[in-house]
């Protein structure tokens, strides 16, 4: 899951007249001091070679508090030119055109598209089509067509190579040798910033088939897309060629890869259904929330038919019914605290299930704000989802102490 922080910008300057880095500052409200962006790469064409300023006319208050203050890391796809639908009325009135069915207004324009991968926070994204946008001063240098096809490939491999440098102290998924003498990469455990490198990398290999089994439809072959996607990955980083493989490694990762990948393009947890003996109080908590939400949102008619997963109805629905299996991944199967060496893996866990709680809050604030759900029933779904962020934040908490401490 990405960091979306738009919202929050006040104002920012992105500066790419530098061939091979992208610099800028970011104001958020509520923070005096600016982000500082140090990336490796260039932008898109439209902005390779220029210094770009833009500023939101209707900053939020967002919680910035684990976002770094230095963004050192690697470009993703950094463009102004993005096409986007922009709908022609207030958001407020957006209840409006859900309830009495009416075509929804709208014009393509451009959206500002900021993405980059940082050694503390992993992948952040700023897009928004609201910005107020201006290029400063002359372009320093020109990028050509072939160049931005080569400086696209460029960024995913300086992504990748990224990733692996903060992963590189956790070793390879499975050893050489087989022998009783545990490695140096063995006996100590991931760190967050590992973990969240690691989740990063696989959900770069996810984005990518998922994309292209949406592009080539009916004909998209799922295995032949995954064998491809991993021998690019491989390309990328500048792995030799595979080495035979008697015994038969490589065929039980690509298999794991296979189910992790169907898993997520299902949005569900394999967790769910391995017939967990143990369940965390706080995954029941959330799940029995989700349900109560679904059945009362369906007995009460609280968002017209047809509407679109847009709604703020059916996003804080579905945010909490996310939330559920996202925290079960996490806490499920397992009694507390789990050992040192799953720390890391569970706090990136537990953080993309606090996402959607957070989601789900924004969504119910909408409702509140558009009058969708009965005040008696929205205020004790609120309650309900602010303690469950609160408790999550205090697991999280709990296993970073643990990782400091360095023992069980």
């Amino acid at each position: 899951m990405a960091w979306r922080i738009d919202k929050a910008v006040v104002r920012g300057e992105i500066d790419n007249r530098t061939r091979g880095r992208v610099s800028g500052h970011i104001w958020f409200t509520g923070r005096h001091v600016p982000v500082t962006l140090e990336l490796a790469g260039n932008c898109w064409r439209d902005l390779a070679g220029r210094r770009l300023e833009f500023t939101n006319p209707e900053p939020k208050t967002g919680d910035l508090r684990n976002i770094a203050q230095v963004q050192r890391g690697a470009v993703g796809d950094i463009t102004a030119s993005r096409k986007v639908k922009v709908l022609e009325f207030p958001l407020e009135q957006m209840h409006l055109y859900y309830k009495t069915g009416k075509a929804m207004p709208w014009h393509w324009g451009n959206s500002l598209y900021l993405e980059w991968f940082s050694e503390g926070n992993g992948r952040v994204v700023i897009e928004s089509s609201a910005f107020n946008l201006k290029i400063v001063g002359e372009a320093s240098w020109e990028m050509s067509d072939a160049e931005e096809i080569e400086q696209r490939e460029g960024n995913g491999r300086a992504l990748t190579a990224f990733m692996d440098r903060l992963v590189e102290a956790a070793g390879p998924p499975d050893r050489e040798v087989m022998d009783d003498t545990p490695a140096a990469w063995e006996l100590k455990p991931q760190t967050e910033a590992e973990a969240e490198a690691q989740q990063a990398r696989s959900d770069l290999l996810m984005d990518r088939i998922e994309a292209r089994i949406n592009r080539e439809g009916e004909a998209a072959e799922y295995e032949k897309i995954l064998e491809e996607e991993l021998e690019r990955l491989r390309r990328e980083r500048g792995e030799p060629e595979p080495t035979p493989d008697p015994f038969g490694r490589n065929a039980e990762w690509l298999e794991e890869m296979a189910r992790a990948a169907e898993d997520t393009l299902a949005q569900s947890d394999p967790e769910l259904e391995a017939g967990l003996r143990y369940e965390h109080p706080l995954v029941r908590r959330v799940s029995d929330l989700a349900l109560t939400m679904r059945r009362a949102a369906g007995k009460s008619r609280w968002w017209p038919k047809g509407a679109t997963h847009e709604h703020p109805v059916r996003e804080l629905l579905d945010a909490t019914m996310i939330a559920g299996p996202k925290l079960a991944g996490a806490l499920n199967g397992q009694h507390w605290p789990p050992g040192l060496e799953f720390c890391a893996h569970t706090i990136v866990r537990l953080k993309r299930a606090r996402g959607y709680l957070e989601d789900a809050r924004r969504a119910a604030d909408a409702c509140r704000e558009d009058k969708l759900i009965p005040a008696a029933s929205l205020g004790s779904w609120v309650q309900e989802l602010n303690n469950a962020a609160v408790d999550t934040d205090v697991l999280i908490a709990e296993l970073r102490a643990k990782l400091d401490r360095g023992t069980d």
